[in-house]
């Protein structure tokens, strides 16, 4: 995207790339669908963005979702919204979108070299030099260092660009996984209890050691081998890393509310009603099927009850313990995957020293960012991607006006 907007606007680009093939990531993204925008109003997409979405008011009053959404469709590439805004290819096809880019680039004459590591940049006094692995020194006025964080490294996103953007003098913020899956000690995660169980449309919450609330999220989840994955432990993995850090302790609360939609009281004369209609039935034949199976014997045993006694027989004590449990079942978690294993990279070049309407470095002149490099990250939604095309977009362009300037 850097590409096009610097070589649609007159410029002589050059794309270098250490992999043999572009677009690697695109490729796998979306689950192999591309999901390459979201069409939420701006206001709630940065709001979906908790890395630092607000310095991209400015970008996104240049170059926004619609004019992705536009750009794809000018390409040839029909889109579909589906739920939550995000937007895919009719096709489904996330190598769809890479051919089309490709063959964009390829019509505005951008020279592509693949296989070339970089090796370092010097910077110069209006002209700097690209150092190649091969010895190779490439002379230009204007970089756009677009390689991504260090998330999903398989596609060439290894933390090279880092080391050229502290010789240009900037800061690199701490850099954390988010959009990863977490993990925990607990005893029913070790002996797999849980595991492979998916909980719909259910409430994970972070809490501090205080019992305060940090975040919570509305999704579907899945209890793993390792811990909890799924939407909403995606969502909540960064908030799990900070608290770890900030208060500085082995393990941090969560809690799953089974039915968000309902106060405790309610769901108590829910299943009340449900007993009542059937009091010889065992109580886990009578509550069958309002949590998946596994799930909810787990919660009667947590709540001390034995399942295959006759619903009318289980004291009142005991189902308003049960309800609690499926109301705010706590468990502590220890962490998340490493940052290789996550799907978005937290931290990354400060935005304070970028400027917001161009991505020109503040450290030095000539030089852009655009993505992950950045200290910018969404959650999963399509927001990443969007970060990514809205800043490249805008990186290239003015690369390309400070190049013929």
């Amino acid at each position: 995207m850097a590409s096009v907007g610097a070589a649609s606007n007159g410029a002589r680009v050059l794309l270098i790339d250490k992999g043999e093939k572009l677009g690697r990531k695109l490729a796998i993204s979306g689950g192999g669908r591309c999901n390459v925008t979201n069409r939420l109003p701006v206001e709630e997409i940065i709001k979906h963005i908790p890395g630092n979405g607000r310095f991209l008011y400015s970008a996104f009053s240049v170059f926004n979702n619609e004019d992705i959404i536009s750009f794809f469709e000018g390409l040839g590439i029909e889109l579909k919204e589906e739920d939550h805004g995000r937007m895919f290819p009719v096709s489904n096809k996330a190598t769809d979108v890479v051919a089309a880019l490709l063959q964009k680039i390829k019509q505005l004459g951008v020279q592509i070299r693949t296989n070339t590591p970089v090796k370092t940049i010097n910077y110069g006094d209006g002209l700097h030099e690209i150092i190649l692995q091969n010895g190779e020194s490439l002379q230009t006025k204007s970089i756009v260092i677009a390689v991504g964080g260090k998330s999903v490294p398989h596609t060439g996103s290894t933390g090279d660009g880092y080391a050229w953007a502290k010789k240009a003098g900037h800061t690199i913020t701490d850099l954390y996984p988010t959009e990863v899956p977490i993990t925990s000690n607990e005893a029913f995660i070790n002996k797999k209890t849980l595991q492979g169980i998916s909980l719909r449309n259910v409430e994970l919450s972070v809490w501090n050691p205080k019992g305060k609330l940090i975040k919570s999220h509305q999704m579907d989840m899945i209890f793993t081998h390792f811990g909890v994955s799924g939407p909403a432990a995606l969502r909540c993995s960064q908030y799990v890393v900070k608290a770890l850090k900030k208060f500085n302790v082995p393990s941090i609360e969560m809690r799953i509310d089974s039915f968000p939609e309902e106060n405790e009281e309610n769901l108590l004369s829910t299943i009340q009603k449900k007993i009542d209609a059937e009091p010889k039935k065992s109580l886990k034949n009578v509550l069958k099927g309002i949590l998946p199976e596994k799930f909810l014997l787990f919660l009667i045993e947590k709540a001390e009850i034995d399942g295959e006694t006759a619903a009318d027989q289980v004291p009142k004590q005991a189902i308003r313990k049960l309800t609690s449990q499926m109301k705010s079942f706590s468990f502590h978690v220890n962490g998340t995957l490493s940052i290789e294993k996550a799907f978005v990279t937290g931290g990354g070049v400060s935005v304070k020293e970028i400027a917001p309407q161009t991505m020109a470095s503040k450290k030095q002149e000539g030089l852009f960012f655009c993505g992950e490099i950045l200290d910018l990250h969404g959650y999963t939604g399509g927001y990443n991607i969007t970060v990514a095309f809205v800043t490249g977009n805008i990186a290239g362009t003015n690369a390309a006006y400070h190049a013929l300037s």
